[in-house]
């Protein structure tokens, strides 16, 4: 079975090499836009579709012969990919756009060939090397494995000015003996405004303090806000504040996957909800709801259990978890969506609510792949675990608002 990984390295270019990158960027998206800008004037004089090849614009444009041809030839297949997408299904996918310079992603991507000299882009241990810009000098913090095949390389460059390139390797690996989901070793987790996820157990994870980078982030732009724009102090505070922006994405992307890959290494299967986070931000009116990352740790959770061979059991969201009582089964349909806590009138249980909903996905899930078996559940742990953690107090008029939590 085929599979493809990825290793992403930050590079350390020279001038030289850092001019031809942006030289580089500068062609693919004057290409890009040229090629769209010609595929729709002739397709409004003869109704037909015609991508002309990057060769096609090279005596005209003789700069394009300064950079390599590998990204010139993506800049093509990409757009054919774009149009393809879009006429399959123009619900899911947008009409290919002109590229501006202002709001651009600088990227391009360079594929690997095979020559009798050997590969045109090699890993060594001092960077990378690539046609044209020669050995990049990089921070390699991961070898591949001696089977993987390097496939492509994509360079791109962030808004404050730093240079990365994610490299792509294919490798044949084996078929993975599937791990049977246990309901002891399943775990359920529901999406939480205020603590980001509630698992079965009642457990909540320890969020990362993101107070202090946010409060300079606000400091900075309110004195963005009191500045000409375009001027020198203007630009150099914009330059601050992707700084800051970068430092709480990164923030953020190391609490994801460290808690993604612990939940990954220490259960068989989770269930999740399948709660459209979007609609659910409009719902709650922001209130961080896109800014905390869910979707993204849902995304990660996913890979890093099928790389394992484990089961991400995803549950309708408009499965009745929140209102079903996990002791008895009884659906209590007048519990409304500010409820934070509720008694079940069959059984006379209290239930917390974010707890009780993440029992019922585990159960919903387990239901939904044959494996669920009779599971006795412990009491909700105490302090931080039973809502009672950063973040918690407080959080009833923010969280009441959700219609399915």
């Amino acid at each position: 079975m085929k599979e493809y990984t990825t290793i992403k390295l930050r590079l350390h270019p020279t001038a030289e090499q850092a001019a031809l990158m942006e030289k580089t960027f500068g062609c693919c998206r004057w290409l890009w836009n040229r090629m769209l800008a010609d595929v729709e004037e002739f397709y409004a004089a003869s109704d037909l579709q015609y991508i002309p090849t990057p060769a096609h614009y090279k005596k005209e444009a003789p700069f394009l012969r300064e950079v390599d041809s590998q990204p010139l030839c993506c800049v093509h297949q990409n757009l054919r990919q774009a149009f393809l997408n879009f006429f399959r299904n123009p619900g899911a996918f947008q009409y290919p756009r002109f590229k501006a310079k202002k709001d651009r992603r600088d990227t391009f991507t360079v594929y690997c060939r095979q020559y009798r000299t050997g590969p045109s882009i090699r890993l060594l241990k001092s960077g990378i090397e690539m046609p044209k810009l020669g050995l990049i000098p990089a921070a390699v913090h991961r070898r591949p494995l001696h089977w993987w095949q390097l496939k492509s390389v994509t360079v791109t460059k962030s808004r404050t000015g730093k240079y990365f390139c994610a490299i792509v390797f294919g490798y044949e690996a084996p078929e993975r003996e599937a791990v049977p989901p246990l309901p002891e070793r399943t775990l359920g987790l529901n999406y939480s405004p205020a603590r980001f996820y509630v698992d079965s157990r009642g457990v909540s994870p320890v969020l990362p303090d993101l107070a202090k980078s946010r409060e300079k982030l606000a400091r900075l732009q309110s004195g963005l806000s009191r500045m000409e724009p375009g001027s020198r102090n203007y630009e150099n505070q914009l330059r601050k504040i992707r700084i800051q922006h970068e430092r709480v994405a990164n923030q953020r992307k190391d609490f994801i996957h460290k808690e993604s890959r612990r939940i990954a290494n220490a259960w068989d299967a989770v269930c999740v909800r399948d709660t459209d986070l979007v609609e659910l931000s409009r719902r709650l009116k922001g209130a961080g709801v896109m800014d905390a990352g869910f979707g993204m740790f849902r995304d990660c959770l996913k890979y890093k259990l099928e790389r394992q061979g484990k089961a991400y059991i995803v549950v309708d969201q408009y499965a009745p978890a929140a209102k079903t009582c996990h002791a008895c089964g009884r659906v209590n349909e007048q519990l409304s969506a500010r409820e934070r806590s509720w008694t079940c009138p069959s059984c006379g249980v209290v239930l917390t609510r974010e707890v009780n909903t993440a029992r019922n996905l585990r159960e919903f899930g387990l239901k939904e792949i044959g494996a669920l078996s009779a599971v006795s559940y412990p009491p909700a742990a105490a302090g931080r675990d039973a809502g009672e953690g950063p973040g918690a107090a407080g959080s009833a008029d923010l969280t009441g608002k959700a219609l399915c939590l």
